[in-house]
């Protein structure tokens, strides 16, 4: 593959960067994870790392580099590749765009993490056969956020606000949000939120607090049925506003699994049987899961990079 342009997208976590190169022909040539830096110069050295070992294990020179795509957390300015507030990895303001350009030579171009994973989630769905034209890729981790993919595109709204669902209140008498609000989605199904309301202890929360609920702990089942109807909120948002044909369950959250799914199945079938008209939208079978493991994040941010091309362009196989 020596010389033929090649393509990389990184997705850039709270704890690791997962980096995917893609050929010409659309297939991904190789993937690493490297732990995240923190801070600022952390993120850069990272990211320049996670770029050369990806290259490294492709067998390419960095030189074949076509263009770079991150996602990252935070407020991004697409056009700028500035980040903003990106408080999980020690970053307040960065303008990692033109550090990354300057270091390697190559167009870098970047986007919010969640808006990239929608883009790669569609692709994948495009190149399993699907010919989707919407979707809605549905983060569930420490917040809540969706990317919204219309036509092959993401879909960004006037001010790169669409698909920020996690902000909506749908309680009002509901738990507190950090945002200030009542009964925000985020605050009923978020991870962060259901940990501190948890407020017990151990490495995985959300995981405990489904466990004490099937062993009858009356807080936990409270606690996991906000979880359901604050996912099944959010789907009905993504669906009635955008009238998105899939919606895409991801996020450090579904690894939960058929658990999860099955809870936010029963909260959409309850409001479907109240509603003919809810009914009639068939949410059940519009909301799916995104495979363990999946590239999703990384992919999105390759097409990022390539500024966005139509699906068609970028099909992978990885």
């Amino acid at each position: 593959m020596e010389g033929r342009p090649m393509r990389v997208g990184l997705d850039v976590g709270g704890t690791k960067i997962d980096a995917v190169i893609v050929d010409p022909s659309g297939g991904i040539a190789a993937r690493v994870r490297l732990a995240t830096g923190w801070g600022a110069e952390g993120v850069i050295d990272t990211v320049i790392a996670a770029v050369h070992a990806v290259a490294t294990d492709a067998g390419v020179n960095v030189a074949s580099i076509r263009s770079v795509g991150i996602g990252i957390p935070g407020q991004v300015d697409p056009d700028t590749g500035r980040v903003l507030h990106a408080v999980n990895i020690g970053v307040d303001e960065l303008d990692l765009g033109a550090a990354i350009s300057a270091e390697l030579g190559v167009a870098v171009r970047v986007e919010n993490d969640v808006k990239a994973a929608g883009l790669g989630a569609h692709a994948l769905h495009r190149a399993g056969g699907d010919r989707i034209d919407s979707m809605a890729y549905l983060n569930l981790g420490t917040g809540i956020a969706a990317g919204i993919v219309i036509g092959g595109r993401l879909w960004r709204g006037a001010h790169g606000a669409a698909g920020e669902v996690g902000h909506i209140s749908v309680d009002p008498q509901g738990p507190e949000c950090r945002c200030g609000q009542r009964g925000c989605i985020e605050a009923l199904a978020g991870g962060r939120a259901i940990a501190q309301r948890w407020d017990r202890g151990g490495d995985l929360p959300v995981l405990d607090v489904f466990d004490a609920a099937d062993d009858g702990d009356p807080f936990a089942r409270e606690l996991r049925a906000d979880l359901a109807r604050g996912v099944a909120a959010a789907v009905r948002v993504l669906v009635l506003t955008a009238d998105v044909e899939v919606v895409v369950l991801g996020g450090g959250v579904t690894a939960l699994g058929e658990r999860l799914m099955a809870d936010v199945a029963a909260e959409l079938a309850a409001s479907a049987q109240a509603s003919p008209f809810m009914r009639s939208l068939g949410l059940e079978g519009r909301v799916e899961m995104l495979a363990s493991g999946s590239p999703a994040a990384a992919l999105g941010a390759a097409l990022i990079g390539a500024r966005d091309p139509q699906p068609e362009e970028l099909l992978t196989h990885g």
